[in-house]
């Protein structure tokens, strides 16, 4: 039985997907929430939000994701990332999961992934759990209802968290498994129910697929000015330092908080919606944010609340601290109708440093440009990823190793290119640690990155006196409108000079070790800068 809408050429039974229960086409949100009510999936939270909880997994399991090694794709993937899986092994995977379908009801959405029609994904997301598809729904962008019945994916991902996988009879790690074939254009997805894993296939595969078409795909927000969208920033980062967060600013249009395209016509989202961390959320900081908490059919993930009157707690973080909501960006006041942007006027780079050494914000040449993207220090911050409860210094090269399925220099060079060609300015910002390593030091003050971040991109800060950092070289305000000059010089922030002194010295020497690997694949100027 099928109900909702679709290409009536094109259902999943097309697909050789037969014997389900009842399959629910391109339901919209409030079909989707009270099929997720009716169906015992979480609880109605305030405003018409939907409270659910993910169970074990609270954030992704990249252990247990895997890239089909094909002949086709053989040259192209970066395995040593990229944990590989046979075709065998995926089509028993295939034909198992598929089995386990059978007589049960799916929800599928057809959807797209680039606001860019040029360079977009067509994507069909088939889905065990209504609120997953309302997730999806709020995550990629959604065509017109009348374009549903010409709708074909280019791709279809298949999620069943009931389905625990073997790893001995399917060639993966564990029962959880995230199984990517790109010669059958499809990704499997069970044993879990954190839905943060469907958006990040989608962008798995953008990040393979755009390269070949010389656009550069970013784990990065980006926004622009009032009416000026040939003044476009973009922010890359890791979950955790601040995309979401230092994006939204009232003062500029949102054109998306997590991921996007670089072509030769300007910025592209990738996403029609908005996936941000709630833990320690306040009305005050954050009040648009805030109010999609509130909102209908935004979906609130792994939050405490009471039972009574359903009222979030921001602060306890007694499930995760990775608790999320997930929400249409058209609920962002000055969201980007169109998610689209010109080339980047500014290229701001977050890290959140768990060492406490960075300065709060530098200015770097393309050199160093390069030489930070390919590194992609940071620390994963609790939540993120099963296991991590803390922060923990790491290096994620092209900020965002999880999701990049071809070797990073392929990125590096993409990005290098198009700063050379477009004239970008390029910012380091620390939103981690100062006065101190993690454990005695304080979290960087949002207010002193916010006026920073104003400066850097009205363009005053690039008429302030620098100081040459003499750890890596890269150039520091001395001083900034608003903000402290002290907190501008991370040693002076610490009581015992000589502790920071060695704290550089270890986190540069981390640097240099782990850049070794980029040495033999990156040109002159950025091996001066790795060799300082």
């Amino acid at each position: 039985m099928t109900h909702g809408r679709v290409n009536p050429d094109c259902r999943l039974d097309d697909q050789g997907i037969t014997a389900l229960g009842t399959v629910h086409y391109n339901l919209m949100e409030p079909q989707l929430v009270e099929a997720a009510l009716a169906r015992g999936e979480g609880q109605l939270g305030r405003g018409g939000a939907f409270l659910v909880s993910t169970g074990k997994h609270t954030g992704r399991s990249p252990k247990d994701k895997f890239v089909v090694r094909t002949q086709a794709v053989e040259d192209d993937i970066w395995w040593e990332n990229n944990a590989p899986m046979t075709p065998d092994a995926f089509e028993t995977l295939r034909a198992d999961m598929v089995a386990h379908m059978q007589g049960r009801d799916y929800f599928v959405q057809d959807l797209f992934g680039g606001a860019d029609p040029a360079h977009r994904l067509d994507v069909r997301i088939v889905t065990e759990l209504a609120w997953h598809a309302l997730f999806i729904r709020h995550l990629l962008r959604r065509p017109e209802r009348d374009a549903l019945d010409g709708f074909r994916p280019d791709f279809t991902i298949i999620n069943c968290p009931t389905f625990k996988a073997d790893p001995q009879r399917h060639g993966c790690r564990s029962e959880t498994v995230i199984a990517i074939n790109l010669d059958a254009k499809m990704i499997l997805i069970g044993g879990t129910e954190y839905a943060g894993e469907n958006k990040k296939s989608v962008f798995t595969l953008l990040n393979y697929l755009l390269p070949a078409k010389g656009v550069m795909p970013m784990h990065c927000s980006a926004n622009h000015a009032p009416g000026n969208p040939v003044d476009t920033a973009v922010f890359f980062g890791l979950s955790g330092t601040g995309k979401t967060t230092l994006s939204a600013d009232p003062s500029r249009v949102l054109i998306g908080d997590d991921e996007h395209g670089w072509s030769d016509r300007g910025t592209f989202n990738f996403e029609g919606g908005c996936y941000a961390k709630t833990i320690n959320l306040s009305r005050e900081a954050e009040p648009e944010i805030y109010a999609t908490t509130h909102r209908f059919a935004t979906v609130i993930e792994n939050m405490v609340y009471d039972d009574e009157t359903r009222a979030l707690d921001f602060e306890d973080d007694s499930l995760t601290a990775n608790m999320r909501c997930a929400y249409p960006l058209h609920y962002i006041s000055n969201a980007s109708s169109t998610g689209l942007g010109g080339h980047p006027k500014n290229i701001i780079m977050l890290t959140c440093d768990a060492f406490g050494v960075l300065p709060p914000i530098a200015r770097l040449t393309p050199a160093q440009a390069m030489y930070h993207f390919l590194s992609g220090f940071t620390s994963k911050v609790a939540g993120t990823e099963r296991g991590v409860t803390e922060p923990e210094p790491t290096f994620s090269t092209c900020f965002g190793a999880p999701f990049m399925p071809r070797r990073p220099e392929v990125y590096g060079e993409l990005l290098k290119a198009k700063i050379a060609k477009h004239g970008a300015t390029c910012w380091l910002v620390n939103t981690g640690w100062t006065g101190g390593a993690y454990g005695t030091g304080s979290r960087m003050p949002i207010k002193a990155t916010r006026a920073l971040l104003t400066a850097a991109l009205d363009g005053s800060l690039a008429k302030a006196d620098f100081r040459k950092d003499p750890n890596f070289g890269f150039e520091v305000p001395v001083s900034v409108d608003g903000v402290p000059d002290l907190l501008l010089s991370p040693r002076r922030t610490w009581d015992d000079p000589a502790s920071y002194d060695r704290q550089a010295a270890k986190l540069v020497a981390m640097f240099a070790a782990n850049f070794a690997q980029y040495e033999a694949h990156i040109d002159d100027d950025v091996r001066a800068v790795a060799l300082g």
